[in-house]
C-alpha cells in the first residue's frame, strides 16, 4: 500500500511539473511511511543517517511544497511545534490531551463528513472551502491507565 500511495504522489508532482529531486523523494516516503505525524527536526534527524547532504532548509522546504500540493498536512500539536502528515488518504486525527499524542483514525464516511462540513460552511459564511481537517480531542489509553481512567 505504500509503495502505491508513494507512486500516486509521485505522479501528482509530476503533473504539476515539480522536480523530483532524491532528497524530495525521500522526504514524501518517509512521510507515507511514518504515522508518527514528525516535526521538521524528526524527520531531519532520522533521514541525515542516510543522506549527510540533506539540509534543515531541504526538509522545511520540500514540507512547504508537499502542503501546497495537498500530499502533506500540517499539525499543531499543542506544544507550540507543527508536524506534518502525508494525506494521501484522507483522514481524521485525534489528539490527547495530556500528552498531545496524535492519531490517525481511518473511516470510509470521512469523505463525506468533510464534504458536507464543507458545504454547510460554504452556505453559511460564503467560504470557499479548501480542505477540511477535524480534530477530535480526548485521553489516549496510556493516558488513562496513567490516571486510572482505564476500565
Amino acid at each position: 500500500m505504500a509503495n502505491d500511495e508513494f507512486q500516486h504522489a509521485l505522479e501528482r508532482l509530476h503533473e504539476h511539473k515539480v522536480r523530483l529531486t532524491p532528497q524530495r523523494k525521500a522526504i514524501l516516503h518517509y512521510l507515507i511511511g511514518h504515522h508518527t505525524h514528525p516535526s521538521v527536526e524528526m524527520i531531519y534527524n532520522d533521514l541525515k543517517k542516510t543522506d549527510d547532504g540533506l539540509s534543515m532548509a531541504t526538509v522545511y522546504n520540500t514540507l512547504k511544497m508537499l502542503v501546497t500540493y495537498n500530499l502533506v498536512i500540517e499539525l499543531d500539536n499543542g506544544d507550540g511545534s507543527t508536524h506534518y502528515d502525508y494525506f494521501g488518504r484522507p483522514h481524521f486525527h485525534v489528539v490527547c490531551d495530556s500528552c498531545a499524542k496524535i492519531t490517525d483514525v481511518f473511516d470510509e464516511r470521512f469523505a463525506d463528513l468533510a464534504k458536507s462540513l464543507g458545504t454547510i460552511t460554504r452556505d453559511q459564511t460564503g467560504y470557499l472551502v479548501t480542505r477540511t481537517d477535524v480534530e477530535v480531542h480526548g485521553l489516549c489509553p496510556d493516558c488513562q491507565a496513567k490516571l486510572g481512567l482505564a476500565r
